[in-house]
């Protein structure tokens, strides 16, 4: 069963970076949401299905959210998880792969491209960079980015902070050109 501990939500705005001012600023928005690890403290559990459930179930109820705060077309995603220190990174990886993609897809309207993701274990306010990719051009250099992300008290040991993010953009002073033809 899913139970939430608690959900923070964000949204930045890029106006400038050393100084390239796009037509627009490059919004981020990013969902975070810590939930309780039923499986914490058990030593190598092989059925995840109810981390495979959560991860879906947290999708649909964050990613409509997300992409409504980020006020613009989503062109890029990615997710994340970072799982107290009596868990291990399968149970994050639980979380994000099986189930997850398929809401998040629906909410950023299609995404033809895998979903960059990142796991790891860690303590209470270390930091997750949650990789952004384009959502359809698996090549599109410019959209390779990173958001920072960490809350201050999660994720305690039984734990596990799931993490979304989208952008209306890429990188502003992108000079690794494109992608030669594949």
């Amino acid at each position: 069963m899913l139970h939430i501990r608690k959900i923070a939500t964000w949204r930045e705005e890029i106006f400038e970076e050393l100084g390239t001012l796009p037509d627009r600023p490059v919004v981020k928005a990013v969902a975070l949401a810590v939930l309780r690890n039923p499986f914490a403290g058990q030593l190598a559990v092989a059925d995840l299905t109810e981390l495979h459930a959560a991860g879906a179930a947290l999708g649909a109820r964050l990613m409509p959210g997300l992409v409504a705060l980020l006020g613009g077309a989503p062109v890029s995603y990615g997710k994340a998880a970072l799982v107290g220190v009596a868990g291990e990174v399968e149970h994050g990886g639980a979380c994000v792969h099986p189930r997850l993609g398929k809401p998040m897809r629906a909410a950023v309207g299609g995404g033809a491209a895998l979903i960059g993701s990142v796991v790891k274990v860690g303590h209470a306010g270390a930091t997750l960079d949650i990789p952004l990719g384009h959502k359809d051009d698996p090549w599109s250099f410019a959209h390779f980015d990173a958001v920072t992300v960490s809350l201050h008290d999660a994720p305690r040991p039984d734990e596990i902070l799931v993490a979304m993010a989208v952008a209306d953009g890429g990188r502003l002073r992108n000079r690794c050109g494109e992608a030669p033809a594949r």
